[in-house]
């Protein structure tokens, strides 16, 4: 079996202005690098509009029809100080959104053994019913309600490595005991959650804070410490990752200092767990990286471990 990559041209269209950080270029970089000949044998499809039943899986109705509601006709609508929406937006949200739900379903099936999804807006910053830290619904977790509801999947497990805490996922789940949520980030840092005391109602949520100026040896520590044993033993049925690049030494939104070779040695990591679990079973959702060319760098290496499996 193959790993396969599941992207949109809609998600191009989402755009929230010159000069800011979540552009379309993300996407465009990350296609040039799957130009390479040592992606030729990755399976290629289309990310389909989620359904709006598996979105309310997570956030409610009238949220959703709320950030329907605000998409402009033309120009920019402000959303909080750092996310807009343009009139491409909510489609480029629904596609996201779908992109994860189509990874679960193709993974859980056996048509693949992993899939990366590579769309936009990114999503673990959206909590139940508020977007913010550019996203809007949350992909991970409407994956993973997704693999639960569709697929009886018992436990799944989300690992974050983007330099920020995902808080909207952490709210989502804090009292799932069905839904491990487990985090690396830099703190003190953007959204300001993520400490080691944030557990969950059930003791299901990981914490592993970094500082500033650490670099792949901490992270590598901090994985294999506080979040791989957890994660295996949690023994989940399907293994989620918030792929965020923007812990990157190049990323101009974080301090740490992970190169490629850091993502792509825990994304091995946890494909072994895979292994052993859930006969191999991940899905990867885009989530932040804003220096183009690190970026590009860091998903093909990300990527290329995926398809070793």
């Amino acid at each position: 079996m193959t790993t396969l990559l599941i992207s949109h041209p809609a998600c191009l269209a989402h755009d929230m202005g010159e000069g800011h950080p979540e552009r379309p270029d993300r996407l465009r970089a990350i296609d040039r690098a799957f130009e390479s000949e040592t992606f030729q044998t990755l399976a290629r499809d289309s990310a389909p509009r989620a359904e709006i039943s598996a979105i309310a899986r997570v956030h409610p109705l009238d949220y959703i029809e709320a950030i329907r509601a605000a998409t402009p006709k033309q120009g920019l609508t402000a959303i909080d100080q750092d996310t807009s929406m343009s009139p491409g937006t909510f489609e480029a949200a629904l596609r996201s959104a779908g992109g994860a739900t189509f990874a679960v379903d193709e993974v859980m099936t056996r048509k693949v053994r992993s899939a990366f999804v590579a769309t936009r807006p990114p999503g673990h910053h959206a909590e139940l019913a508020t977007p913010m830290g550019f996203c809007f619904f949350n992909n991970a977790a409407v994956a993973a309600r997704h693999g639960r509801a569709i697929y009886g999947a018992e436990r799944v497990a989300i690992v974050d490595f983007d330099v920020h805490h995902g808080n909207g996922t952490q709210h989502i789940f804090w009292d799932d005991p069905k839904v491990m949520y487990a985090s690396t980030h830099e703190m003190p840092h953007y959204p300001g959650t993520g400490s080691v005391s944030e557990r969950g109602e059930h003791d299901q949520i990981v914490n592993a804070p970094l500082r500033a100026g650490d670099a792949g040896d901490t992270f590598r520590e901090a994985m294999e410490v506080a979040i791989l044993p957890r994660v295996d033993d949690f023994a989940p049925d399907l293994i989620i990752i918030s792929a965020g690049f923007d812990a990157h030494r190049r990323d101009p939104l974080g301090n740490l200092n992970l190169v490629e070779a850091d993502f792509a040695w825990a994304t091995r990591k946890l494909m072994e767990i895979a292994e052993r679990r859930c006969a191999g079973r991940i899905v990867s959702v885009l989530e932040g990286g804003y220096h183009l060319d690190s970026l590009a760098r860091s998903v093909a290496a990300h990527v290329t471990a995926l398809m070793e499996g």
